[in-house]
């Protein structure tokens, strides 16, 4: 790839710095990778001039929760059951091109199948495939208890992106095998669903003591370590055992809440598959009560998240996508959607929570996500102004340009007409079971 002009200036453009502050007319100057200026008299040089008249110069979204390798199931059955390692890498690295053209700039796969993730994110930091900046996990450590796919969930071993451990030696060596593999997160799926669990959200599957088993394998090699938390306790103890951040923390109760604060972690709260399911679920025939379901987890925890947030909390924007119902490309605005609404973040609190916030989660919080000097030049340039809608983030017709480290990508590319290989998906005769009763009513739906 050629290297881009030593100076670059993005000139007559509106600036949203993604640190909070207000739009602002401003020029930007680029010196190779990095911004060098923002705002005041540009100096006579030769350089590039990028004319952003009309257009909203910020720093491109990362998205803090996203799993390229899954290739979007409709269940665990056909996640588990139904992909192959070498396919799911190549269609990973096609798939990882949508999120370049939907002004995403970076993403945290926090564990991927067959462990794809750190070949994927080495392929795009050599220049062999294009994508965004990316940071990886391996195997999500699981419990037998663990996971949300109930009894799909061996007692040992490997199934889809989890590996079960049954031990405290079991712990330390799977975690010291993934970090000699070059994994950037560590992750631990803290809750999982049970058959008869009676307890909102999913019951907790770790003892608090291998939470820190966990953390101290992890930190002595300096790896974070990043945890699924859908309940109050899974929470608590995953703060209080030193997580690095945490995905979902819902149902946080007021102890939960104090652990968060205390220890100032980071949460990814990660409605957009939850919105998406109880605002659209019409569309992909979910009934009435699983959308409820979902609706509900949302409105059940955003009074604790704002609070958290209130009391300093970061919160950065994650989207699950990788699910059918969070195809790449599509949603990964959404999470600031819900932020403002659900949550009553601001626009600009909630682009703030998409871009300089989200750096923490691919380790470069400080040094992208934000049109700051020095920070890395990764910028959108977009049609609207996402300060007063964070919608238009959705529409990739109003991405103009997405540039990574001062290189632009290239947006053309179009999805290509794709058809799935042979037992890729899970095969289904139909959506209902053909009774007699059926015929004898006259339904033909």
């Amino acid at each position: 790839m050629a290297k881009p002009p030593a100076l670059r200036v993005i000139e007559n453009g509106s600036v949203i710095d993604g640190l909070g502050s207000p739009p602002r007319p401003a020029d930007v100057v680029i010196d190779g990778e990095r911004i060098v200026q923002v705002g005041g008299a540009v100096p006579e040089c030769e350089c590039e001039r990028i004319d952003a008249q009309g257009l909203t110069v910020m720093p491109g979204l990362i998205d803090a929760h996203c799993h390229i390798s899954f290739d979007e199931p409709s269940s665990n059955d056909e996640l588990f059951f139904h992909r192959r390692e070498g396919l799911a890498a190549i269609i990973a690295a096609t798939n990882v091109r949508k999120l370049l053209c939907a002004g995403v700039t970076g993403f945290l796969d926090a564990d991927s199948l067959f462990e794809v993730g750190v070949d994927l994110r080495d392929a795009i930091e050599a220049g062999i495939t294009p994508g965004p900046r990316m940071a990886t996990g391996g195997n999500a450590l699981l419990t037998a208890a663990g996971g949300t796919a109930g009894r799909l969930i061996p007692d040992a071993g490997l199934i889809g992106y989890g590996k079960v451990v049954r031990t405290a030696d079991e712990i330390t060596a799977e975690v010291r095998r993934q970090i000699k593999l070059g994994v950037d997160w560590i992750k631990v799926h803290v809750t999982g669903l049970t058959p008869r669990q009676k307890r909102q959200g999913e019951a907790q599957a770790w003892s608090r003591a291998e939470l820190e088993l966990v953390v101290n394998v992890a930190h002595t090699l300096d790896i974070p370590v990043v945890g699924h938390c859908r309940g109050a306790d899974s929470i608590r103890d995953a703060a209080q055992a030193g997580f690095d951040l945490i995905l979902h923390a819902t149902y946080m109760d007021e102890a939960a809440l104090e652990a968060v604060v205390e220890a100032s972690v980071p949460i990814v709260p990660t409605f957009t598959f939850q919105a998406n399911l109880a605002n659209y679920g019409d569309h992909v025939a979910a009934g009435p009560e699983i959308r409820a379901i979902f609706q509900k987890e949302i409105e059940s925890s955003c009074e604790m998240l704002k609070r958290a947030y209130d009391a300093g909390v970061p919160l950065l924007c994650g989207t699950e996508s990788g699910f059918s119902l969070t195809p790449y490309g599509d949603w990964h605005y959404r999470e600031l959607e819900v932020f403002v609404r659900d949550l009553g973040l601001s626009p600009l609190q909630a682009i703030r929570a998409a871009t300089s916030e989200a750096a923490r989660a691919i380790g470069l919080d400080g040094q992208t996500g934000a049109v700051a000097e020095g920070r890395l030049a990764d910028l959108i340039l977009i049609d609207g102004n996402p300060a007063d809608d964070v919608r238009v983030l959705g529409d990739r017709s109003r991405i103009k340009r997405v540039m990574i480290g001062g290189r632009d990508q290239c947006l053309d590319w179009p999805a290509p007409d794709r058809t799935d290989p042979p037992g890729w998906r899970v095969s289904t005769y139909g959506s209902r079971i053909l009774r007699r009763s059926l015929l004898d009513s006259g339904s033909s739906t």
